[in-house]
């Protein structure tokens, strides 16, 4: 029986913040969302809600074919495609659903990124910032392990994450449709 999969969605898309968090790091890519599927229509984060607001930042639903993404045309991304147990699938997928269902008592957890750059954990109650947020549900779910607090994992961080599969790197625009496998597989 084949197992479940999970997508771990890197990019930069070229927003003041994305280029301000890669100014104060070597990092790639500044931002990180999970998917449960390859349509990569359905994404969840923390980030813009409203993609022409930099100020309104919460727990959002990403389309990469849409939104910050459509927006600025030069995004990059590199997505990864990881294998999971049924058991961990359900753990995420609950997990996000009890996010959904409160999503506007979320906010962005924008001072959570000082404390990244100065290694000072800022726990805030409901407050997120994208990889804090993606971290913390794939430790929630067995699936990543690290000896950093969720409030200190930069999107870098992730990109240890074991078992990985690299699907595609590259312009956003270029991806191409319904990818499941690396290109030549």
């Amino acid at each position: 029986m084949d197992h479940p999969s999970i997508y771990l969605v890197f990019s930069k898309t070229g927003t003041w913040l994305s280029r301000l968090i890669t100014l104060f790091s070597p990092m790639k890519y500044a931002h990180t969302s999970l998917s449960f599927d390859p349509t990569f229509t359905r994404m969840y984060s923390f980030g813009r809600i409203n993609p022409d607001n930099p100020f309104s930042g919460g727990f959002v639903v990403e389309n990469l074919f849409g939104g910050v993404y459509k927006k600025f045309p030069r995004c990059t991304c590199m997505i990864y495609k990881i294998p999971v147990t049924n058991e961990q699938f359900l753990s995420l997928q609950a997990q996000v659903g009890a996010f959904l269902k409160e999503k506007e008592k979320y906010r962005y957890n924008l001072l959570g990124l000082f404390g990244v750059l100065f290694n000072k954990p800022i726990k805030r109650k409901k407050h997120y910032f994208c990889s804090q947020f993606v971290s913390e549900l794939l430790i929630k779910g067995g699936i990543y392990a690290s000896s950093k607090a969720p409030e200190l994992i930069r999107t870098s961080d992730l990109f240890t994450i074991e078992n990985k599969e690299v699907l595609y790197e590259g312009l956003v625009r270029d991806l191409p449709p319904g990818i499941t496998s690396p290109p030549g597989n």
